[in-house]
């Protein structure tokens, strides 16, 4: 059974886009990594539209390996007629005996601390898997594809280019301990914009801004669930930087709405920021956030561990949505605040925890 924080999220989600989301009625979608955190919410927003507003469900098929995505996570769709789950690494040539009318490529290891563990691996799925849907996409004569990418690929923005533009240019280490992330990603934008010119594939790209909120594990490792984990088990959050750095966050439902709207936009070839531009907050007031919603937590400054925790890292993110708001009509709704408290009762739900 779908968590109910979740449900609440998803059915918000299918019944304020009702009219959109009907065109994928009686379609086939083929989503990488649907497992994962991005991933999840997209599948689970089809399904409720199969059981509640669809005359005509829609088939999708899951292509996972759970190398990061979770298996819990989506088991209460194992059961589901017009839902497939396959076990496949992307990266890797693989058959399938489908034509989809849509591709989603959200596969990928998007935590700092896992991907710099797993460079090559990250590498890989976000180029070579790519490529090997983009073939399918290209052979299937698909309506649309979505590729994620990242807000990553900006880098750290001088100054006078936050709140970012689509159109900034990045600045970005191709040698750093992010390399593996950020240029892999920066690279499959050139692939996916080549497939559009030579193709004519209409393809879309999104670049998520720190989206979080149900479903994002406990143990993920970036920096919402990291704080959630310490003021839960420890009473205490630790940061591990002096808390000046500044992020944008953005709750997952909102996100997915952007997604989805890139996905059936006529905007092929364009990439897009998805993020909430409401608030630009420091990782100390963040801190303080999650001590507030939690109660009784301390704060504490160490450093880390791992030699390059720091190295390369954005001192400010913001997205400008100037293009989104203009282009596909969207519009973030939910606070910080309220995504925050959101969270906090999905972690309580369903890590048996208690304030």
């Amino acid at each position: 059974m779908l968590d109910s924080i979740i449900l609440g999220d998803v059915a918000r989600i299918s019944t304020e886009n009702r009219e959109l989301l009907k065109r994928f009625e009686d379609s086939t979608l083929l989503i990488s990594g649907g497992g994962g955190f991005l991933g999840a919410y997209i599948i689970d927003v089809l399904q409720y539209c199969n059981e509640n507003i669809f005359k005509k469900p829609c088939k999708v098929i899951c292509l996972e390996n759970f190398i990061t995505g979770v298996p819990e996570r989506i088991k209460h769709l194992l059961s589901k007629e017009h839902i497939s789950i396959m076990n496949k690494d992307v990266s890797k040539p693989f058959e399938i005996d489908i034509k989809p009318d849509y591709i989603i490529h959200c596969a990928g290891i998007a935590s700092p601390t896992v991907y710099r563990k797993f460079p090559l691996e990250t590498i890989e799925v976000n180029v070579m898997g790519l490529k090997n849907l983009l073939e399918l996409a290209r052979k299937s004569n698909v309506k649309s594809f979505l590729s994620f990418s990242t807000s990553e690929i900006y880098g750290n923005p001088t100054p006078e280019n936050i709140p970012t533009q689509e159109a900034y240019n990045g600045n970005v280490s191709c040698t750093g301990p992010r390399a593996c992330y950020d240029e892999s990603k920066r690279l499959g934008e050139t692939l996916c914009v080549s497939y559009y010119q030579q193709y004519g594939i209409p393809i879309k790209v999104v670049r998520p801004f720190n989206v979080y909120g149900p479903g994002l594990r406990l143990d993920d490792r970036r920096v919402i669930p990291d704080y959630f984990k310490d003021a839960f088990l420890q009473g205490k959050i630790v940061l591990l930087s002096d808390g000046k750095p500044t992020r944008s966050f953005c709750y997952i439902s909102d996100a997915t709405i952007g997604f989805i709207k890139a996905l059936l936009s006529d905007c092929s070839g364009e990439a897009f920021n998805i993020g909430n531009d409401e608030i630009e907050i420091s990782m100390l007031d963040l801190a303080k956030k999650v001590a507030e919603i939690i109660g009784d937590v301390e704060i504490e400054h160490q450093q880390s561990i791992e030699k390059n925790y720091l190295t390369d890292n954005p001192q400010r993110r913001c997205p400008d949505l100037t293009k989104s708001k203009k282009l596909l009509a969207y519009y973030p709704s939910v606070h910080l605040q309220e995504g925050l408290l959101r969270l906090k009762q999905w972690y309580i739900n369903n890590y048996n925890l208690k304030t």
